[in-house]
């Protein structure tokens, strides 16, 4: 059933009423509420082994979901777009993202992986809710396959951002560390990964604007590093990489400097004067178009015509520059030693 669903989601525009109707043939009872931005059916309520919700999403939100859920009783899909359900876990046991054939597979076989928030360093534990819920299911039949992942929640609506433990067994982690160890004496203190909803949301605009203007709707993101220390660091967690932050006195002007080597970002990396710690953050950077410079040129403030990024190319290290906000993610946040 759920591949011919998925084929209807294919459409041009999915149509809730005739989904209804594919799951009445089916015997199965789902009771639709309309919201402003969504359509939540409940489905199955009156069956023993308990209901279970389905959301709707309009496309227009759906834009700014960037964390997608998904257990045995909730799938959430973009349409025809897999890429971010296979970013936040890793529910086939392999490194790359996991495809709608895989999801539908474990259902049909009654398998389950645990999907729960991130609970201090050193990881989520299986008590209260979450064991029961795990109980009930195995107690239906399904088998739990798998290590329990993690995701981020959204932060408080207090704060901006919220900052947990990255993963150390992951790939990205080790290389990370070993990327670091190109600064001499470097000990990597922590990762931490950084959640910030406004930010990501104002970095995926930003994304699919520069894709249009790029040849085969490629916005060239790359995974770079950038240095900074005191109030900046928190500034960042918070705003983002903010142009009317971005210092005037940068080599290719006013904008926001990314290297491709730690050992060129450790360089504005100063050291807390109380703790002696550094903080490098890896970010995501939409680059664009290039205009590759191999002098400085100080007067720049934004880039040049028919271009989204600088290149700059005329000291030991490569620079890459960006003048928009919006236009970098800091990703995750390394904590160091050098001396």
């Amino acid at each position: 059933m759920l591949p011919t669903l998925y084929r209807h989601a294919q459409s041009k525009i999915f149509d809730v009423e005739a989904f209804l109707d594919a799951l009445h043939r089916y015997g199965i009872m789902a009771t639709p509420w309309r919201q402003d931005w969504r359509y939540v059916l409940l489905i199955d309520e009156n069956t023993k082994t308990g209901p279970f919700t389905m959301d709707l999403i309009e496309p227009h939100i759906a834009l700014a979901h960037d964390r997608i859920d998904f257990d045995v009783s909730n799938l959430s899909l973009e349409r025809g777009y897999t890429k971010d359900l296979g970013m936040r876990g890793d529910i086939t046991g392999g490194s790359y993202p996991i495809q709608l054939e895989t999801i539908v597979e474990n259902i049909r076989n009654k398998n389950f992986q645990v999907l729960r928030p991130v609970d201090g360093e050193n990881g989520p534990n299986t008590s209260g809710t979450v064991a029961e819920r795990i109980e009930k299911m195995k107690s239906r039949g399904w088998t739990q396959i798998g290590t329990p992942f993690s995701f981020i929640p959204d932060p408080p609506s207090t704060y901006n951002a919220v900052l947990v433990p990255y993963p150390s067994t992951t790939l990205l982690y080790q290389n990370l560390v070993t990327e670091m160890k190109k600064i001499p004496q470097a000990q990597v203190i922590s990762i931490e990964q950084i959640k910030n909803p406004n930010i990501e949301a104002l970095y995926e605009y930003m994304k699919r604007t520069i894709a249009k203007e790029c040849p085969g709707n490629d916005p060239r993101e790359r995974e770079l590093f950038h240095g900074t220390s005191g109030e900046a660091i928190q500034g960042i967690i918070d705003r983002g990489f903010d142009d009317r932050y971005f210092s005037p006195s940068g080599a290719w002007g006013r904008g926001a400097y990314f290297a491709d080597d730690p050992r060129k970002s450790n360089l504005f990396a100063r050291p807390d004067p109380t703790t002696q710690r550094r903080v490098i953050f890896y970010n995501k950077v939409l680059l664009g178009v290039e205009s590759v410079q191999t002098q400085p040129n100080n007067s720049i403030s934004a880039a040049p015509l028919n271009h989204h990024s600088v290149h700059g190319t005329g000291f030991q290290y490569h620079e890459y520059i960006v003048y928009r906000y919006g236009q970098a993610l800091a990703y995750l946040k390394i904590t160091y030693t050098a001396p």
